[in-house]
């Protein structure tokens, strides 16, 4: 599906970066990524959670 973006070389990334910055601005590139950063850490930290969980029940159920 994606398999475009193989073929993108980074001189080609970095005009699209200042295209982007150039239609919104560096403010909203800067909270996008911010956002994004967030949002990646918020899912490691559920996937954490959830794995964790998950070897909780299986110890409880070994035990009994």
């Amino acid at each position: 599906m994606f398999d475009f973006i193989k073929n993108i070389s980074p001189t080609e990334l970095i005009i699209i970066v200042l295209i982007l910055i150039i239609f919104f601005g560096g403010r909203v590139i800067t909270n996008l990524a911010r956002t994004s950063g967030e949002t990646i850490k918020e899912l490691k930290k559920i996937k954490k959670e959830f794995l964790n969980s998950i070897e909780d029940n299986d110890n409880k159920s070994g035990k009994n």
